[in-house]
């Protein structure tokens, strides 16, 4: 076959393959382009999960009416100037609109502020109509209907409709939590209604909108974060590491503004929770990344989905320096999700009360209670007998009650009333031990559970670290050398962190063009792998330029020790030891976390446990 030129349809149609993935897509398309419009009111509105139809309106400036035409041909926009590395806008290929108007019925609808009327224009399938006047509000009405009607085949791929408007949902939501300014509606007899009100820039605007988004639990569990290095900003808040998600779903990253699905970022916020989270958990975070546009690359992805930074280290370096700084000042805090689970299983339900008699007279329970042997009346047996006072008070029967310790608590922490200034602590005076493993405190204001046993595995898995990384670690010399054939360029990338390897027990050298020689390891590893460990460090450098996979597995083996060597279950501590234990607790980072990620305490509000009572 020769080489032809494509026709316009054709290649709208193949740019409409990267860009058009589904539905959500295009929903993702015509918002960013009303956000960029200056739009304060976004209103979507779908049907058959965007199939049949996605229509967005704005208020915002306005298409004038001679431009309309150029809105939808190829690589016309007006968001960008000469220099492709200075984007400040969320949309500039201008491939959108042809793209959506080559697989679908397109119209759009716009009038300026200076026009007193409005214009429209038209594409069926590739085909444009002539502009016509219309009827509209300043803004502009994008409406796509039959989507995917000229490609069919497109549609053997898409998945169901609850599915698709998911998606959408998602789109809509991730995408106003950057725009806590722009009140969003997202509506359509294929969903319920979403309304997002606007609120305002500022941190607490910010929190407001991500509220709306997250629900109310994730601003009352979640920790500010704002640190600034070589020009990068990051700002948004985590999520206490006792509240967690079974997916990465609700980690929300922004990037000058733009929403991003990027692994670097996700890789440093799981890096930064690594020790305190457990390995199918996740953190909740909404994290704004704030740079030069010079120095980040948008124009990665057809979607604009993925982005690339000029120095990936320091962006990665940032987070994790940030989160793990921001946990550490935060002290000692419990998700308020573990109050209500604790709330929840105290709550009485339907009580069951065994009725001996006939109720109400119904012959069922007549014949019930017949056939339950029932004698008649005995007044020996009647709780309104007169008291016998033959035989005394019944000081033997009382005299079990009398013997052994109480069965509601092992240890007291003490009869007299625990000094005010550890009532005003974070976690309060110990009042008692129970089940020999679970230390009960209180506070001004609230009651604290704690397991001893993940309490103190934190205490001592943190020293141990804190031991291991203030000093190099002892290394062993190996009896021959170890020869790891590599490639060059994983080679030289190994050689350029020797002297950090170094510090960590890892001695390695250039040993030829494509390999290096291992002459020691670290100690605490014992026998290892040595081929796959230097192995997964020069992926992890290609990946990141860091050389965590050999810290990570020191500080597992320091999570193993520690979890040997701390206070086990089942063991009696003195009040003074119990006290001394919540001190070290208030006073170490990470520590409402145990080191396999399980919360260490709980605390229950005096205002909720008046509620169980029916106090308030």
């Amino acid at each position: 076959m020769p080489i032809r030129q494509l026709s316009e349809t054709m290649i709208n149609q193949i740019a409409a393959g990267e860009v058009i993935e589904r539905p959500a897509s295009v929903v993702k398309e015509l918002v960013e382009n009303a956000l960029d419009a200056g739009a304060a009111r976004v209103e979507i509105v779908t049907a058959g999960g965007g199939l049949n139809l996605i229509r967005v309106s704005d208020d915002g400036l306005g298409i004038p009416e001679n431009e309309l035409a150029l809105a939808i041909a190829r690589h016309c926009t007006s968001k960008l100037a000469d220099d492709i590395h200075d984007i400040r806008s969320l949309g500039f290929r201008g491939e959108a609109l042809p793209s959506i108007g080559s697989v679908a019925r397109l119209s759009i609808r716009s009038r300026t502020a200076s026009s007193e009327n409005a214009a429209e224009i038209g594409i069926d399938g590739g085909r444009v109509s002539a502009v016509r006047p219309a009827a509209a509000n300043r803004g502009t009405t994008v409406e796509v209907r039959d989507l995917f009607f000229a490609t069919p085949a497109r549609l053997k791929f898409m998945k169901g409709e609850r599915a698709e408007s998911s998606a959408i949902g998602d789109v809509v939501k991730r995408i106003a939590i950057a725009f806590p300014a722009v009140r969003f509606t997202l509506a359509g007899p294929d969903r319920s209604t979403l309304e997002l009100p606007a609120t305002d820039d500022s941190p607490e605007g910010r929190l407001r909108r991500v509220a709306q988004v997250m629900g109310a639990d994730f601003p009352d569990n979640a920790i500010a974060i704002d640190a600034m290095r070589d020009g990068v900003h990051l700002a948004g808040h985590v999520s206490v590491p006792s509240f967690t998600r079974a997916n990465a779903l609700q980690q929300y990253a922004y990037v000058n503004g733009r929403p991003v699905r990027d692994k670097l970022i996700a890789g440093a916020i799981r890096g930064a929770f690594a020790d305190v989270l457990p390995r199918d958990r996740h953190a909740v975070s909404v994290l704004f990344l704030t740079l030069d546009p010079a120095i980040v690359d948008v124009n990665v992805h057809p979607a604009k989905a993925d982005v690339r930074f000029r120095d990936p280290g320091l962006v990665r370096g940032l987070i994790v320096g940030a989160i793990r700084e921001a946990l550490a000042n935060a002290g000692i805090r419990a998700a308020t999700t573990g109050a209500a689970g604790m709330m929840a299983a105290f709550r009485p339900g339907a009580a069951s009360y065994a009725h001996g008699g006939p109720a109400n007279g119904h012959r069922s329970y007549e014949a019930a209670y017949r056939a339950s042997g029932f004698s008649g009346f005995d007044p020996a047996r009647s709780p309104q007998r007169p008291l016998d006072m033959g035989d005394g008070f019944g000081e033997d029967e009382q005299a079990a009650f009398d013997a052994g310790p109480l069965h509601s608590a092992d240890a007291r922490a003490g009869q007299n009333e625990a000094a005010e200034t550890l009532l005003g602590t974070a976690l309060g005076a110990a009042r008692a031990q129970v089940h020999e493993n679970y230390i009960v405190a209180q506070t001004r204001d609230s009651l604290v559970i704690v397991d001893q046993h993940a309490a103190h595995e934190r205490l001592v898995y943190e020293a141990l670290k804190n031991a291991l990384h203030s000093r190099a670690v002892p290394s062993q010399m190996l009896l021959l050398p170890e020869i790891v054939d590599l490639s060059e360029e994983d080679a030289e990338r190994l050689a350029r962190h020797s002297e950090t390897l170094a510090r960590f027990g890892l001695g390695i050298e250039r040993f030829g063009p494509g390999a290096v020689a291992v002459r020691e390891t670290p100690s605490m590893l014992g026998e290892t792998n040595v081929q796959q460990l230097v192995r997964d460090l020069a992926d992890e450098i290609a990946d990141n330029d860091t050389v965590d996979t050999l810290k990570e597995r020191l500080d597992r083996i320091a999570a193993t020790m520690a979890c040997h060597g701390s206070v086990r279950s089942g063991r009696l501590l003195k009040p003074e030891e119990m006290n001394a234990l919540l001190r070290q607790m208030e006073a170490t980072p990470g520590s409402g976390t145990c080191n396999h990620g399980r919360p260490t305490y709980i605390e229950l509000k005096l205002a909720d446990i008046e509620r169980l009572f029916g106090r308030r």
